[in-house]
């Protein structure tokens, strides 16, 4: 069984069961937990609920990841090297 590790941030969809309808299958790992028996485990939040659940590795559905860009990551300029900050673009109150 070869399945894919992912990292904080990465949004996966859940197998459907009983309890879960489609609606709130999609959800957002916040943790990867140590492995129990050789699967991992992983901390998610589904929605925007206030609380996490922890789900196997086999609960993910491979058939449709989806894996977000890195937040704050402005797309790179072709040619520039110009910094992400610049001071002449900060505006004081006087």
């Amino acid at each position: 069984m070869n399945r894919a590790v992912y990292a904080v941030g990465d949004t996966v969809r859940l197998k459907p069961n009983i309890l879960r309808t489609d609606a709130d299958s999609t959800c957002r790992i916040v943790g990867v937990l140590p492995s129990d028996h050789g699967e991992v485990q992983y901390r998610v939040r589904i929605g925007n609920e206030m609380f996490e659940r922890r789900i196997l590795a086999s609960d993910i559905d491979m058939s449709d990841v989806k894996v977000p860009q890195p937040v704050g990551k402005a797309p790179s300029s072709a040619g520039r090297n110009e910094p992400w900050l610049k001071p002449s673009s900060i505006r004081i109150k006087r």
